[in-house]
């Protein structure tokens, strides 16, 4: 793959990803969307379907997953890199969604701010901006 296809190709993923972002409300079932753009600290939890949040939620963790890891293999070309990011992905799926199902059982004010920031984690490629320069900086250090 030369050098422009490879940026091409990860232009095109990182637009896929921002697509993802602005087709959020007719993809995805999040009533938590138009709650944390409001005063939330000062209002009560949105009802929502359980079931199918959680269920929403986790498909667009690994819609965001499997894009992010794309990105890190057009970017690196190595089977280790994805591997090991794959982990973390998945280790971080482990923690992040029984500590937002939780949350989402059991609203309380005070913990609205962890909870938004939980979310954050799971519906945004956050972990893609945390890999993509630790990876790279490693690979200059080598």
């Amino acid at each position: 793959m030369g050098k422009y296809s490879k940026y091409i190709g990860i232009s095109f993923v990182f637009l896929l990803l921002a697509l993802v972002r602005w087709f959020e409300n007719e993809l995805f079932y999040d009533p938590y969307l138009l709650f944390f753009q409001n005063d939330y600290l000062y209002m009560d939890s949105p009802r929502q379907e359980t079931l199918k949040l959680v269920a929403s939620t986790a498909l667009r963790f690994f819609v965001n997953t499997g894009l992010s890891l794309l990105v890190l293999y057009l970017f690196f070309k190595d089977i280790s890199i994805i591997k090991f990011s794959a982990l973390v992905y998945g280790i971080s799926f482990c923690i992040l969604i029984p500590l937002f199902l939780f949350y989402v059982l059991d609203p309380k004010q005070e913990n609205y701010y962890l909870f938004f920031n939980i979310r954050r984690f799971l519906i945004q490629p956050i972990l893609l901006l945390l890999l993509l320069p630790a990876f790279y900086y490693n690979r200059l250090n080598q």
